[in-house]
C-alpha cells in the first residue's frame, strides 16, 4: 500500500472564510436591490442628509408649522338647580268664629235716654225746616213721648187732616244732654242765664226732657190746636210759645191760665 501523503495546513483550502466572504457580497448586493427597486433605504439603516447642489447656500433646517390657536371655550354655566317637588295645593280653612255667650236677661231701657242721655247732646235734635208726621214712631223724637201724650197728638192729627190741617211734630223728646246744648246757646245769644230761661228751659225742668211736651208746626196746625186742642187734653203752655203743647187739662176739659214763658 502506498502511504498518504500528509498535506499541509497552508494546502487546505479556507472554505469558511470564503464563505463568509460570499455571505457578505451577497448582503451587499441585496442591499444594493432592494434601494435600487424602492429608493429607500431599508428601515434598519440611517436616512442620510439630503445632497446639496454645488454653489447653492445650505438648506436650513425646515421648522415645523405654528400650532394653531385654540380659540376660548364659553364658560360652561353651572347646572341647574334641581326643581323642587310640585307641593299640594295650599288650602285656606276660614276661622271658626267662638260661640256667643248665651243671651242674658232682658234689661229693661229707660224710656226717656238714649245712650248717656246726660252728655248726649243730639237726642231730639232735628235739621231746620224738617218736620215730623205724628205716627213717624220710628224715630226717639216721637217714640220716647210720654204714650198718653204721643196718643192725643195722632187723635188730633186725624180729626185736623179731616178738616183741611196737617198737624207736624218739629220737637219732642230731647235728651238732657240736648237741652243743657239749647240752653247754652241761648245765654250765648240772649246774654244772661235770665233771658235764655225766658225762651229755653234748663234740663232739669223741661219737659221735652221726660217727654211731656211737644212743639207743632206749621202755624195753621198751632192755631187748630189752641183752639181745638183741649178736646184732646192739649193745651199751650206759655204765651210767648205758641207751638208748645202738653196734656194739661184739668177734670173739667179746661186749659190752665198761660204762663208769659218758660221761666214762669
Amino acid at each position: 500500500m502506498t502511504p498518504r501523503a500528509r498535506a499541509s495546513a497552508r494546502d487546505t483550502p479556507r472554505i469558511p472564510g470564503t464563505l463568509r466572504a460570499l455571505a457578505a457580497v451577497g448582503g451587499a448586493l441585496c442591499v444594493a436591490l432592494t434601494v435600487g427597486a424602492t429608493g429607500a433605504a431599508p428601515s434598519h439603516a440611517t436616512p442620510e442628509s439630503p445632497q446639496q447642489p454645488p454653489g447653492q447656500p445650505p438648506l436650513e433646517p425646515q421648522q415645523p408649522p405654528p400650532a394653531q390657536p385654540v380659540p376660548p371655550q364659553p364658560p360652561v354655566p353651572p347646572p341647574a338647580p334641581p326643581e323642587p317637588p310640585p307641593s299640594e295645593p295650599l288650602v285656606l280653612t276660614p276661622p271658626v268664629a267662638p260661640l256667643a255667650p248665651p243671651p242674658g236677661p232682658p234689661v229693661a231701657a229707660d224710656p226717656l235716654s238714649i245712650g248717656d242721655a246726660a252728655v248726649d247732646t243730639t237726642g231730639g235734635w232735628l235739621p231746620d225746616g224738617v218736620t215730623l208726621s205724628p205716627f213717624d214712631v220710628s224715630n226717639p223724637i216721637l217714640s220716647q213721648l210720654d204714650p198718653a201724650l204721643l196718643r192725643a197728638v195722632q187723635d188730633a192729627a186725624r180729626t185736623a187732616q179731616a178738616q183741611g190741617v196737617d198737624i207736624r211734630v218739629n220737637s219732642g223728646w230731647r235728651s238732657k244732654g240736648f237741652q243743657q246744648r239749647l240752653f247754652d246757646n241761648a245765654v250765648r245769644n240772649y246774654g244772661s242765664v235770665a233771658a235764655a230761661a225766658e225762651l229755653v228751659a234748663g234740663p232739669d225742668v223741661s219737659k221735652h226732657v221726660t217727654g211731656q211736651a211737644v212743639d207743632i208746626a206749621p202755624v195753621e196746625a198751632d192755631m187748630w190746636l189752641i183752639a181745638n186742642g183741649r178736646q184732646f187734653g192739649l193745651c199751650q203752655i206759655y204765651a210767648n210759645e205758641i207751638w208748645h203743647f202738653e196734656l194739661a187739662t184739668d177734670q173739667y176739659g179746661n186749659c190752665p191760665p198761660l204762663l208769659p214763658n218758660a221761666a214762669g
